[in-house]
């Protein structure tokens, strides 16, 4: 995000007098540059310049040594000698008394003094205090303290005017030191969206603010003195054997060279300032003009030690197992894909110099002793870029806007104005011959007509309108037959390649809002949709219920398997492993919400909850077993590509699960309330079926993290009439129980919602009213303990026919009495005929095909 120091911008741009950063911020918000911050002045307050007229040495009792100064701040800031607040070291005249630490001034300097009442960056309010046993009144300030860094002399100290940060500085006591040492600029920073890069250069930005308010503008690269260059300097040779998509990594070469330059020439002030305010860090003087450079024109230079490179200079890719020492220290592993700056020095005549367009190398970096300059100015392929500083970690301001796209048509101006400003402060002298290899693509002409911004924006634009837009931004404008437009967009202008990049322009330059603003009209008959009825009604039929719905992250450790029991087999452990997780130990993605709502029932038990009552709704990710294709950035992926993709993708779906546990409400005059049971989490996973209008069959089962024995397996039968599998409910392991630290016998449930949505019918028949009375009657039959209950129902619905009206199962039992191997299903059944009331024949013949039905379909014996 470019920091925009209004000073800086003032010099390619009008600005008004008096303008201030928020005027500045919304005049380019209104050409899409939004504002992300605004820095003020970075002191305000009276600092001023002083004059140390007397100073006395104190030592102290801790070992210090303290300075006891009488400071001359001018005839308006002077102490009252009237009304003096106390005694000073020296003659008595007009200033103040202020302690001070640094040893590095004596009397007759000018120093930077801040007064009580300023406000230095921090902020840090000064004001007279009582210090070593006297009134400081006021304070002499660093670099450090004022925020301009270190002293560039390495003098560790107060400013001097006329050495170290007041380099070329004077001044009067009394003078605003504000102004003195450019502490009053303002700045703005903005943000800039991947598709205008040319936004990462002061250039741009000022282009842009010209178009909002209609400022003059003054193109930099214009400025530069473009001297007759003759004969060829350093050879370069571009040689791209593996393009990436037939696209070379380097398609233009720029090198100058530059002797003489001073090692000792400090970066100029206003220089050091700007590139301070602008976010970077004055290093040296070779270093900081390749920086300002980048920040004025778009574009990244480099500097190599003329001395330490052997030509020719060869672009090409990294071979596998080449390393490279890059300019932060790290040793790094180079990739084929790597596009490389390298010499014909080093023992194999064949060294890495640099990643080319992301970071140098060590072997030829500018140090103290560089005389002799190499500028290199190119341009290099976006997406290679982008790769190699991903694949490196390893985002540089140059990356920055190579990725983004540099105007090929500036490298030659870039390297001659750092030339220019290398010889103006570093005293070289620039070499005539120079090197600029490969070639300048021109920009593709956009054929669209001139009605397209009307039809697709909705506003009536003129044509001046149009043509006018698009000749401001620097496009190349030829109308054609039939209302078409051939359009060639500038060369710092890569974003525009379709009509509708052209449409967004003149919508953006006419004005944002010029466009109305009108809210759509929702069509009649529509809604939520069934799946999102179906979330709802299951979300309330649970806090009906009492439960209360919770929230959590979805991210899980990979302990979390082995502590809820999963077999080392289980399709669950395939979870989804997180790149760039929150946290080092939550890399997965969860495979099911109980793994995510245990811990939420932990720390609730933890801050005080006697008891635990509730659910989430969420989504679950299963790892896909497939790896999904990198298509290429330059085109639309292929049909194929695109399945492989969709394929690799993790399987998701959502989810809802309860947790309860403890007492199921509170203590009252009629006793303890009953503790939620794993009969309870059955009943929960049927009130959402109900809730939603599907029905759900329980088996018996064993499946982790439940008891074995206390859970049922529940599942659907769908359109097709197949029966799957959509959760379990039932009570939790005891070993989880108290992992989680939960209530003895907790119970819990986790149902697949959006398989039981889908198992539901799409429309409710609705049931005529019986006009008849109903008849009950009781059936027990023993069965083999294999049988399922839903069996012995689903035959008694069988056998009975349209006269069952409802099937209940009250009592399951089990014991001597029964058999070994056998249980007792007890049933009520409500019996009712839509044509007459049911006399004691035609219920004795529907109790007897219940039995024969039951019977032949699962060997059940009526019990006697």
């Amino acid at each position: 995000m470019p920091r925009i120091p209004l000073t800086w911008l003032s010099e390619h741009t009008t600005l008004p007098v008096g303008a201030s950063a928020e005027q500045v911020a919304t005049d380019l918000s209104r050409v899409g540059l939004e504002e992300e911050a605004i820095f003020g002045a970075q002191v305000t307050g009276p600092l001023v310049v002083g004059r140390v007229l007397d100073l006395v040495k104190e030592p102290q009792k801790n070992g210090k040594t303290i300075n006891w100064c009488r400071v001359d701040v001018g005839p308006e800031h002077n102490e009252d000698l009237d009304n003096p607040k106390d005694p000073q070291p020296g003659e008595e005249r007009p200033s103040r008394g202020i302690i001070c630490g640094a040893h590095n001034f004596e009397p007759g300097d000018l120093v930077v003094v801040s007064l009580p009442g300023t406000v230095l960056p921090g902020p840090f309010p000064i004001a007279a205090r009582k210090t070593y046993g006297h009134l400081s009144d006021g304070m002499i300030c660093s670099g450090e303290e004022l925020g301009l860094g270190p002293d560039p002399d390495g003098v560790d100290g107060i400013i001097v005017l006329g050495r170290g940060h007041g380099a070329g500085l004077t001044g009067e006591p009394g003078d605003d030191a504000v102004s003195l040492l450019g502490l009053g600029d303002e700045v703005v920073e903005i943000n800039v969206t991947p598709d205008r890069g040319y936004c990462f250069a002061m250039r741009g930005v000022a282009r842009e603010y010209a178009h909002a308010t209609g400022a003059d503008f003054t193109d930099p690269a214009t400025t530069v003195k473009i001297p007759e260059l003759t004969g060829a300097g350093i050879p370069v040779q571009l040689r791209d054997e593996s393009p990436l998509h037939g696209t070379d990594g380097c398609t233009r070469f720029v090198a100058l060279e530059v002797r003489g330059v001073d090692p000792t020439a400090r970066t100029p002030r206003w220089m050091a300032r700007r590139l301070t305010q602008a976010g970077m860090r004055p290093i040296s003087l070779i270093v900081d003009v390749t920086n300002y450079v980048m920040l004025d024109l778009g574009q990244p230079l480099h500097a190599y030690d003329g001395e330490k490179l052997v030509g020719p200079i060869v672009v090409r890719r990294a071979r596998a197992g080449e390393k490279l020492t890059t300019l932060d220290d790290v040793t790094r592993t180079l990739d084929p894909e790597d596009l490389l700056i390298t010499d014909c020095a080093g023992p194999d005549g064949d060294r890495v110099l640099g990643l080319a367009g992301v970071m140098g190398g060590a072997d030829t970096e500018v140090t103290e002793t560089t005389k002799n300059v190499i500028l290199e100015a190119a341009t290099f392929d976006p997406v290679s870029i982008a790769r190699t500083a991903r694949r490196h970690r390893l985002p540089s301001e140059a990356s920055k806007r190579f990725e983004r796209g540099v105007d090929p048509q500036i490298p030659l101006i870039a390297a001659l104005r750092a030339a220019e400003l290398l010889a103006e402060y570093g005293g070289g002298t620039l070499d005539l011959r120079h090197t600029d290899e490969g070639t300048v693509t021109e920009p593709a002409a956009i054929t669209a007509r001139i009605d397209d911004a009307q039809r697709i924006v909705g506003i009536d634009y003129t044509p001046e309108q149009v043509t006018g837009s698009l000749e401001q931004i620097g496009c190349i404008v030829e109308p054609g037959a039939d209302g078409t437009l051939t359009v060639t967009p500038p060369s710092w202008r890569p974003d525009l390649t379709i009509p509708e990049d052209l449409v967004e322009e003149v919508a953006r330059l006419v004005g944002y809002e010029q466009i109305p603003s009108q809210l759509p009209t929702a069509p009649g008959g529509r809604g939520l949709t069934r799946a999102q009825q179906g979330r709802r009604h299951a979300a309330r039929a649970l806090a009906e219920a009492g439960l209360t719905e919770v929230a959590s992250y979805p991210f899980i450790p990979e302990s979390v398997f082995d502590v809820l029991g999963y077999e080392a087999d289980d399709e669950r452990r395939h979870a989804v492993r997180l790149l760039n997780p929150l946290a080092d130990d939550e890399p997965l993605l969860r495979t099911e919400l109980l793994q995510t709502l245990l811990p939420v029932a932990r720390r609730n038990l933890g801050r005080g909850e006697e008891s635990v009552a509730i659910f989430q709704r969420g989504s679950t990710s299963r790892a896909s077993e497939q790896n999904a294709p990198v298509p290429a950035p330059a085109a639309r992926p292929s049909d194929a590509e695109l399945e492989a993709i969709f394929a690799a993708l993790p399987q998701q779906t959502g989810a809802i699960a309860a947790l309860i546990g403890g007492a199921s409400g509170p203590d009252s005059w009629q006793g303890a309330p009953e503790a939620w049971g794993w009969a309870d989490a059955l009943d929960l996973a049927r009130r959402i079926a109900a809730a939603v209008g599907a029905d759900l069959e329980v088996r018996q089962s064993q499946h982790a993290p439940f008891h074995p024995g206390r859970v049922g397996q529940l599942r659907v039968t769908g359109a097709e009439g197949e029966s799957r599998v959509v959760g379990h409910a039932g009570e939790l392991h005891p070993a989880v129980i108290q992992h989680y630290g939960l209530p003895a016998r907790s119970a819990a449930l986790e149902l697949d919602l959006e398989a039981v949505i889908a198992a539901a019918p799409a429309v409710v028949r609705a049931e005529p009213v019986p006009t008849y009375p109903a008849a009950k009657e009781d059936f027990a039959f023993v069965v083999d303990e294999s049988v399922p209950a839903s069996a012995v129902e689903a035959a008694i619905v069988v056998g009975i026919g349209d006269l069952a009206e409802k099937v209940h199962l009250f009592d399951v039992f089990t014991g001597e009495q029964i058999g070994e191997g056998k249980k007792s299903l007890a049933f009520s059944v409500r019996l009712r005929s839509t044509e007459g009331t049911l006399d004691a024949k035609k219920i004795g013949a529907a109790r007897e095909r219940c039995i024969t039905a039951v019977a032949d379909a699962v060997g059940g014996v009526l019990r006697a």
